[in-house]
């Protein structure tokens, strides 16, 4: 299938790759093409294979998950990452997703949500899951103290749905000129460095 939605598992307890793999091999839209068992080799098959998500684990030996985010990033390698781990501390997830992880579910999550999260991901939805959302929300006041205008809202809002600039100039009827501007007003604004930072801002005040 010319849309089949590409996946590598990165995670180093074979039997919760074997798990996932026969799980996910009985959707239709998704196909699983590689695995590996550390954050060195995720990158090394991430290069290799072009997958479209990459189901990564937080800690491993050797390079870990979030290590593993941000040599990819340094590679500008395509792939959006979706951390699937059972580690649920702040300073776990904050950092995961400061180095661009897309989402960020637990272990124990249902097969179907799974399946749904990768395809969310893949839409280009930053997704959280709800503890993990209320965690940054409970560590994090600052946010609801930034003032953004309607329009940087709006801006905002299609970002967080995964939209490009393009999209989001012919949703508001701006030139892509303009929307370029109220991005980086944005990410001034909120203090991040990128559009998925941003996009983790308005899950977190509720806008999305």
């Amino acid at each position: 299938m010319a849309d089949t939605i590409k996946v590598l598992l990165v995670d180093d307890h074979q039997v919760v790759r074997r798990g996932l793999r026969t799980f996910l091999e009985v959707q239709d839209d998704i196909e699983v093409v590689g695995e590996a068992a550390d954050g060195a080799e995720g990158v090394e098959r991430a290069e290799e294979l072009k997958p479209d998500i990459v189901l990564m684990d937080v800690k491993m030996p050797g390079m870990d998950g979030i290590d593993a985010l941000r040599r990819l990033r340094e590679l500008d390698n395509p792939a959006r990452v979706l951390i699937v781990t059972s580690f649920t501390e702040q300073r776990t997830v904050v950092p995961a997703l400061r180095a661009g992880a897309a989402g960020y579910v637990y272990k124990d999550v249902d097969p179907p949500a799974l399946a749904a999260a990768i395809r969310a991901v893949h839409a280009g939805h930053v997704l959280l899951h709800p503890d993990v959302a209320r965690l940054l929300a409970d560590g994090d006041r600052r946010p609801a103290e930034v003032r953004l205008t309607a329009r940087e809202r709006d801006v905002l809002a299609a970002i967080a749905r995964g939209r490009a600039n393009r999209e989001i100039a012919r949703l508001l009827g701006l030139s892509e000129k303009t929307v370029k501007t109220h991005v980086s007003a944005i990410l001034t604004k909120l203090g991040v460095q990128d559009r998925t930072q941003a996009a983790l801002y308005a899950v977190r005040t509720g806008m999305v």
